[in-house]
């Protein structure tokens, strides 16, 4: 399997799981992390995470609620936190799974196209 690039991944669309299908083996999970910037894996590997610092608290809740559009779009939600007053993180991971799938990789490509108001140094 060739890794798709940051662009096909953003044009796809996710497709609903219902379980039944194994995880993404660690190998394809290596090569899918590389493709979408700012991401990495989280320690027990089953996860995908992404933190930003927004601008301000009210930044965050709106990059929240444009991340929030998006995953109900695509079918796929994420878990989004929110620490510190302007710290956000989004995981992700196919629930169905208990692990990583294609879709969490789409999802994660198309969220990096979504702005955010950051502080400005």
């Amino acid at each position: 399997m060739s890794t798709p690039t940051l662009t096909e991944l953003a044009s796809k669309k996710c497709v609903p799981c219902e379980g039944g299908v194994p995880p993404l083996p660690p190998d394809e999970v290596e090569a899918l992390i590389q493709t979408v910037s700012g991401w990495s894996l989280t320690a027990d590997g089953k996860r995908i995470r992404r933190e930003w610092k927004a601008k301000n608290f009210v930044a965050g809740l709106r990059f929240f609620d444009k991340v929030g559009e998006l995953a109900e779009e695509e079918g796929h939600h994420p878990d989004l936190h929110i620490e510190g007053y302007r710290n956000v993180a989004v995981e992700i991971w196919t629930h169905a799974v208990g692990g990583l799938t294609e879709n969490d990789f789409i999802l994660a490509a198309k969220i990096n196209e979504v702005p955010i108001e950051q502080k400005r140094s």
